[in-house]
Order: C-alpha cells, then structure tokens, then sequence
C-alpha cells in the first residue's frame, strides 16, 4: 500500500502529513502562508523530499483555500468537513460533534445520522483572527494572551461577532483599569458564546464532543471556556494530540479512494501551478508619475501649524491629550497653535501609567521657562484620565475633532477621522457638530484593515501602503468584510496580482467602505464642500489619494492628522483663559498612585461591572457605572419615561381581579408584549387565571436560552425571548400564551400598521426551535386585535376549545381587555404631558426617544435612559407625542405602526424648541434600514439635529455617551448663536 497526504490549505496555514498504511503518523507540518499557499505547500514537500523521493504516494488536498491550488496543479481534492469527518470516525467513532476553529473560520460538524455542518458565513468574528487582533489591541501575543487567562478572576461580557463590537467593550475596560488577565478569559468566553450562539442555530451541542484546529490546539485558556461552559467532564471533551492538522490526516485517510503517483510528480505538479495566472479585474492607477506625487504632497504638506521650539520658548503653554481607544496622543501648544510638543503611542491597556511618564518628561523639558496654563483631555480615557490627573476641561471627541479642523480650515463642514478599528464622520452645521456617523458593525474600513493584510503579507503597515502609490493596475477588492476580503485577496494572488496592486486595491477599498458603508453617501455633495479628513489612517498617502478620488475633489488633511483630537484639546484649554491649571504639578506626580480593582455593583438589577481607581491622598474614580449609585448617590429623579413604563408594565404582575382558579399562564415578557401586555393581563386574569411573566431580562436569562436561537443575525430584543420562554417551562405554568400578530392597532397614522414581521411570527419560531416547550401547552395562535368584532369572536371559540370557557365571559373579558388598553395609552400621553411641563417650568431640555415598545426594557437599552437624564433632560417616548399629529404622506411605504409613530413625533419636535430626538436602533432591524434615512430627512429639514443609538447585547456605552454629549455640545452651540 502507499504513503498517503494530505495537505490542508486553510485561511492562515497550510497543514501536511504523511499516512503510512496502517495509519501511523510519519510527518506532520503546521505553517502560516502568508497568502502564499502554493508557495507554502511547495516548500514543506520539499523538505521531505529527500525521505520520500521515489516512492509512489496518494495525495489530496483539502481545506476554505485549497480548491484553487488543487484545480490548478491537477491533484485530487476532498472537501474539508468531509476529510474531517473521516479523521473523527477513524479515530473517535463514538463522537457526537466536532467544533473546529481555524484562522478565520469556524464551524461546527454533528455526527449521528446524516452529517450536519455548521460555519461561519460574512463574519470572522469567535476565529483565530478574531483572537489575534484582540491579542494586538491588548498590546500580548497570543500565547500570552492565553497564560494571562488562565489567571482571571472575573469574566466581563464581550461580544465577538467582529472586531468593533468585541473592541467597545474590551477598551473601556482597560482604559478604566480593569485587568488584564479577566479582559483576556473574557475574550476567549466571547468566542465560545459566538461558537455556541453563532453556528449552533437551535441544535444542541451534547455528549462527546472533540475539539479540532489552531487555536484550540494552542490555547489552553479556550479550551478551559469551552470546556466549563459546555459542562464537560474530561471523557467527553476530546482535544487530540495532533487536533491542528486534523482535517490534513481526514485528506490523507481519504486518499485511498484515489491513483498514486510517484513523489516526485505530485511536487512538480504543486511547483507548476504556482506560476498559473489568470485575469484580474484592476482599476485606474493612484498617481501616474512621480510629479504627480511631488504635486500632491505640496497640497497636502501645506496644512501644518506655526513652527515652535521647545527648547528656546519661554511663556504660556497649554496641554492636549487624547487617551484614544488604542492610542494615547499628547500636543503641548503655544497660543497661535504652535506645537512644543507631540507623543503618539500604543497605551498598551494602561493610559494612566503613559499619561504619568509623559508629564514628567514635559515637566523636566519645561523646567522653569514654560508654564502649563491649561489642560484638556478628550477620548475614550477622558474621564480616567481627568481625575487621575486633575485635567482642567474633559471634553467629548466630536467637538475635540472640530476644533482642531476648524483650526485648518475654518469653513470645514465634514469631518472624517478614521483610527485603526474606529471610524467617526460628521457634519457641521453653523459652527457647531450635527449628525454623527461612527461604525458600529465592521472595521473593514479602518486601518486595523489595512495593517491585517500588510502584516499576513509580511510588511510593516508603512512600507506596505507605499508599495501602492504608483501600482498601474490596482485590484478591484470592493467594499468587504475582512472575511470576503480575504478571498478577494488569494483569489487576486493566484491570479497573478503583485503586492502592489493589492495595497493599492485594499487603500481604494477602505475609501468605499467609508464612503458607501458607514456615512452611505449617493454623492460627493453629501458630504460637504470642505471635508477635513484626520486619524492615523489618512497619513496614509495611499488612502487619502483614493478618497480624493473617489469623491473628485481636494480635501484637507492636516500634517498631523494622527493628533487631531490632542490638538483641538489643547485649542480648548487654551480657551478656557485659565489663570492657573488644577493639572498636578511635578511635586504631586512624585508620590502619584494608582491602582484598579474590579468590583461587581449590586445596588440595582443593572449589576454593572464596575472598576474602582484609586490614587494617591484617598482618591477615588469609579467607572463601569451606568447610574450614579455606586457613586454614593441615589439614581438621577428627572422624569423618565421610559422607566416609568417599564415600572408601570412590570407591577402587573401580581394584581388584577382574578382568582387563578382556571389555572397559571404564562406570558413572556418581550417583544410586543411591552405594547400588548395591558390587554392581555386583563383579559386572563378577567377569565380567572393566574398571569405569570417571565423574569426580567437579563445576560443570564439571555443565554439560559442562547443554544436554541437558529439565526446570528436576528436583533437581541428577539433572541432574549428564547431564554423567557425557558423560564416560563421551568416556573411549571400550565401554558404559555405567545400569540402570532400580523397586525397593530389601526392608529391612522400610517399606510398600514403592521408588526415588523419578526415581531408578528417569533412565536412560530420558538415553537419550531425550543424542546423544553414540549413539555407544557404553548398556545402561539394567529390573533387580530384591530379587528374588535372578529378577535372577539375568534377568541371567544378558542378559549372554548382550549379551557371550556363560555363564550360569554369571554366577550366581557375582552372588552375589558380593551378598555384596559385604551387606560394604559392614556396614562402614558397623560404622563407624557406631566414631564413635557414639568422640564418647561424647570427650564430643562426635553428629549425624546423614538424607538419600540421593547427598547424600554433595561437590558435591551443597557441603561441608556439613566445616562440621559444624568446629563440633564427630561426624557419621553415616541408614543406620548405621536397621537398629536395627524396622518402625513412619507417618501417610503408608510406601513409598521411603531415607525409611524416615530414619523409622527419627529414631525412633532419639529414645532417645539425646547425638543431633540433619539433614534434607538436594535442592531440587524431590518425595517429600521429604510426608517432612520426618513427619520432622519424630518429631523433635519425641521431645523433638528438627528441622533441615533445603535444598541445589540453590548452593554457599554461608549458610543452612545459620545452621540448624546454630542448632541448637548450642538444645542449649547446654537443657543449661544441665539
């Protein structure tokens, strides 16, 4: 019998072993590429040469990349979940199921029966590559990302469907002082809630379970995640001793089914296909010669400030530091601007510990002759940073930008700053910031994108962005996840590209993701005639021509566009006209301490993970908080009404008129039961049953029920009900009522008024995808509450049916049922009117949040209404404003009541001068794809700001502070204008 191989071409490795006949491992090799796969494969076989020449051989490749190498050289190919299968049956027949992470895929195979795989789609999010860039922005490498792990106390919640989402909340973490190692067993847990919620899709993941690819292999610290939060003993969680190259031996074990060849022809056959090329769809050059260049740079090198030197100038300096999500960039500046002093740098998790070394080098530079008159300090370290320093101003990083751009070019009416995983544009309208555009679901446009490939191709970022300037035909990449970029990329290679035309084509594709994916502009005139682009990535020559490009005009990029947001905070300290800084003096930095504990809250159900800073002389700086509690204060009293709401629905429980004597229902307590449950309470506890809710919502109830939610990419108020349901089962009601609702209440308001059709048919999906609801009676029929004649009706026959109810009492419970309804919308508009009067006898500002029922659950906006009013408004919803105007045609079909009712008060605070309005949006909403570009055109033809909160289970609020202290900054700024 013959030696076989198999080779297995992954995203990131090219794996090979060698099979003798009875299956015993002769050669193993586990190799990163590069994106050089065939090269990669030629040169393992080649160094085995020499031990295997002359011998005939049986070889299959396998694996995301191997096809195109196997068409190419003319060798046999196996499919990568198939070879793996025939490993896992050779080896572990008794298995159950195989989790396999790789570079960047992931997927899931379930043995027993037919074979059923599971893989990661348009995401690289819960991957090796996921775990390297998270290792990168903790500043480790991945092994130490992984000993650091092992030693963690506490696990915080981090979402890991991409880089941004894992990023927002890993940063604030570290940049409030949480540990490291707890952040790092947090990131390892965030892949295996993606695994488990991600590809898992309603199947359960039990018995014997073994565990394959690189970064199981390699981790220890993931494999303990996986294995605690499966609940595996040591005889059903199996990582084998050779679980990296798995798939390899799958291809080997396979080879028998196909014609062997000499050694040597296999290797010249790999060595042919490496010169293979094929076409390649390219586009227009950046620059066409060197003058061009030189002309370019001109333009560009022009927008730099006064000329200063520190060490001849004596006088009055002001400070500027932005304590950046990954970055931590200081300006000391002289009255015109002048730069004394820059710094750039990785904070490398630890901004206080930078920030203190760079003031004690400033001070020593200073010495006598230059006085620190002012400090500011802005990003997502403002605030640690403040208190730990005694920063006189912190101020949000919107107006940080504007400054410094206004500084360059004082008509500036966009701005774009793109950083290494964060991208933020905005408009200036009068002189102040207006709507603001930051990407919430992919970093595929921002420099962390670019660094990725530079670094897979083995080049440094800089070197590798030049190779591009003057390639003459770069590669059309689009406008991609890094996923399908990556495709891109190889596919690119193996037809023949240079590196050059990739950089070249990956520098164009950061511009059309900027362009087309987070600011969605039709035209160059959407963003302004003065754009003022800034961050690490617009130093960038390569970028900054193809956006010029892409837009066909000039724009401006200051010579430090890396330090803008230091810059504007020094403008900003040197404003504030201070006769002396409260910054801490040289003296004090001598004895300066810090230290950070993490802390669990438990003042209140948000449970937030707090981080408490303490420094030297006893001072304290907590963070993590979203209420003012663990400060030592009672939560904010402004009128709130949103949490009223939420009060009023969740005292139901326990009341009515009701015996229970026909038993206990269940209601779930999501979705359109925040609008339906007045109606439904009444009416069971009307006919004599028990109503129980569901628990209120939260991270543990969400993944009580995580393994039987079948879709990634439906929004978190929706995948929360699964882990309600669960609840119910395990409470013992006697049914559960979930029914399915095509259709609202007819407001007149809208072209139709039906439910968002997840909302409508949940109940089906539940029904389909969770076992436990077997065990009880899960009543999810089709109803019609608009149709009062027809519901009454329908209903009255089916609880006949159901519980042998007369008919009678039944039509008496439903109409008080609707009577109930009715009282409930009353008191909300009643209400609403009470705290409308209440801010204006105040002279406070009002805002309204316009959203669904559900966004007033707690877990679902993450506290967003207590930072709202801890900032000083008074805050109410969408439905106490919308009843107020009439019926008004829409551009788009004007058909789901809870849209129209935000149509309808945006119309509303258009008249008022005293109101702004808030989006809430859950992340993967489908109808809110068309209603926030409508919400947004009445907004700001009405003279209003438009502002929109992007919300999913992230539950920091980063983002979400910078929106809405954004928003103040542009009414303060209009008002002084008044």
């Amino acid at each position: 019998m013959s030696l076989r191989i198999g080779i297995d071409i992954g995203s990131t490795t090219v794996k090979v072993v060698v099979l003798d006949e009875s299956n015993k491992l002769l050669f193993r090799s586990y190799e990163r590429h590069y994106s050089k796969t065939r090269e990669r494969a030629c040169e393992t076989l080649h160094s085995i040469e020499d031990r295997f020449r002359g011998q005939q051989v049986k070889l299959v490749i396998t694996g995301s990349a191997g096809l195109g190498v196997a068409k190419a050289s003319n060798i046999d190919f196996v499919q990568e979940v198939y070879a793996t299968a025939a490993a896992v049956r050779e080896y572990y027949p008794a298995t159950d199921a195989v989790i396999e992470l790789g570079g960047e895929d992931a997927k899931i195979i379930f043995f027993g029966g037919a074979l059923e795989e599971r893989m990661n789609g348009s995401c690289a999010g819960g991957t090796g590559a996921f775990i390297d860039q998270m290792a990168t922005l903790m500043n480790v490498t991945a092994d130490e990302l992984d000993r650091l792990s092992l030693q963690h106390e506490k696990i915080y919640p981090i979402a890991s469907r991409c880089g941004v989402f894992a990023k927002t909340d890993i940063q604030p973490i570290l940049n409030q002082g949480g540990r490291k190692e707890d952040v790092a067993a947090s990131i390892f847990q965030a892949v295996v809630d993606q695994t488990v919620a991600g590809l898992t899709q309603g199947r359960e993941l039990k018995g014997t379970i073994v565990f394959l690819g690189g970064p199981l292999h390699f981790l220890m610290g993931l494999r303990e995640r996986f294995v605690e939060t499966l609940h595996l003993d040591g005889e059903h969680a199996i990582f084998p001793e050779d679980g990296d190259c798995f798939a390899a031996i799958g291809a080997a074990l396979c080879a028998d089914e196909y014609r062997e060849r000499p050694f040597e022809e296999v290797l010249k056959l790999l060595e042919e296909s490496v010169d293979a090329k094929t076409t390649v769809d390219t586009m227009p050059p950046l620059f066409t010669s060197e003058a061009d260049y030189a002309a370019f740079l001109e333009r560009h090198n022009a927008n730099h400030p006064p000329k200063a030197d520190l060490e001849t100038y004596a006088g009055p300096a002001w400070l500027g530091i932005d304590a950046g999500s990954t970055t931590t960039k200081m300006t000391l500046i002289t009255a015109d601007g002048g730069l004394l002093y820059t710094y750039y740098h990785s904070n490398q998790g630890n901004p206080v510990a930078i920030v203190l070394e760079q003031l004690r080098k400033l001070y020593e530079l200073c010495g006598d002759r230059i006085q620190i008159k002012g400090a500011a300090v802005t990003g997502y370290g403002e605030a640690l940073i403040q208190n730990a320093f005694r920063c006189d101003l912190g101020l949000v990083e919107t107006v940080a930008h504007y400054k410094a751009a206004a500084h360059f070019n004082p008509d500036v009416d966009f701005i774009i700053d793109i950083g290494g995983q964060d991208m933020k544009c905005f408009k200036i309208r009068n002189g102040a910031v207006d709507s603001i555009m930051l990407n919430e679901a992919c970093s595929s446009g921002c420099g962390s994108f670019i660094e990725t490939f530079a670094k897979a191709l083995g080049y440094d970022i800089a070197s590798f962005s030049k190779l591009g300037l003057f390639s003459p035909r770069p590669v059309n990449l689009g406008s991609r996840c890094t996923v399908f970029m990556n495709s891109s990329v190889k596919q690119a290679q193996k037809d023949g590209a240079s590196v050059e035309d990739i950089s070249a084509g990956l520098s164009i594709s950061i511009v059309k993701n900027a362009v087309y994916k987070v600011i969605r502009a039709a035209s160059a005139d959407d963003l302004g005639r003065h754009i003022v682009v800034q961050g690490g990535t617009f130093l960038n020559d390569a970028v900054l021509r193809a956006f010029e490009q892409e837009l066909g005009r000039d724009v401006t990029r200051p010579t430090i566009a890396g330090l803008m947001g230091a810059f504007g905070a020094a403008l900003a300290a040197r404003d504030l006209h201070l006769e002396r800084s409260t910054l801490l003096t040289r003296e004090d930095l001598a004895s300066f301490t810090h230290t950070a504990k993490p802390v669990t809250c438990g003042l209140c159900t948000n449970h937030c993970s707090l981080t408490v800073n303490q420094f030297d002389g006893g001072r304290k700086f907590i963070s993590g908080n979203r209420c003012s509690r663990p400060l030592g204060k009672e939560k904010t009293q402004l009128p709130d009404l949103m949490n009223f709401k939420y009060k009023k629905l969740r005292s139901l429980q326990g009341m009515g008129e009701g015996d229970g004597s026909r038993g206990r229902i269940g209601i779930p307590f999501g979705l359109n039961m925040y609008e339906n449950l007045p109606f439904w309470f009444t009416f069971f506890t009307k006919l004599n049953f028990e109503v129980v809710l569901s628990p209120e919502s939260s991270r543990k109830l969400y993944l009580k029920g995580q393994r039987t939610i079948p879709s990634d990419t439906v929004c978190y108020p929706a995948k929360l009900l699964h882990g309600h349901v669960e609840a119910l089962v395990e409470e013992g009601v006697d049914a559960i009522w979930y029914p399915c609702m095509s259709y609202n209440n007819d407001e007149g308001i809208g072209d139709n008024h039906y439910n968002c059709p997840v909302v409508a048919y949940y109940p089906e999906l539940l029904a389909a995808n969770v076992p436990s609801l077997k065990k009880t009676r899960f009543l999810d029929p089709y109803v019609g509450l608009w149709r009062h004649k027809d519901f009454i009706k329908r209903i009255s026959a089916l609880m006949e049916r159901e519980f042998q109810i007369p008919k009678r009492e039944t039509r008496m419970a439903a109409q008080a049922a609707y009577t109930a309804y009715e009282n409930y919308l009353d008191v909300v508009r009643e209400t609403g009117k009470e705290y409308i009067e209440y801010a204006r006898a105040h002279d406070m500002p009002i805002l309204v949040m316009c959203g669904r029922p559900y966004h007033i659950d707690p877990e679902i906006n993450h506290g967003i209404n207590d930072l709202i009013t801890s900032f000083g408004f008074v805050l109410v919803t969408e439905d106490a404003l919308s009843y107020l105007e009439g019926y008004a045609p829409r551009k788009v079909l004007n058909q789901w009541t809870f849209q129209s009712r935000m149509y309808n008060a945006a119309r509303y605070v258009c008249t008022q001068e005293d109101m702004q309005a808030i989006q809430l949006v859950s992340f993967g909403c489908g109808t809110d794809a068309i209603t926030t570009d409508e919400l947004r055109d009445i907004l700001e033809e009405g003279g209003k700001l438009y502002t929109q909160l992007k919300i999913d289970d992230i539950s920091n609020l980063g983002a979400v502070t910078i929106r809405i202290r954004s928003l103040m900054a542009a009414i303060e700024a209009r008002k002084a204008r008044q």
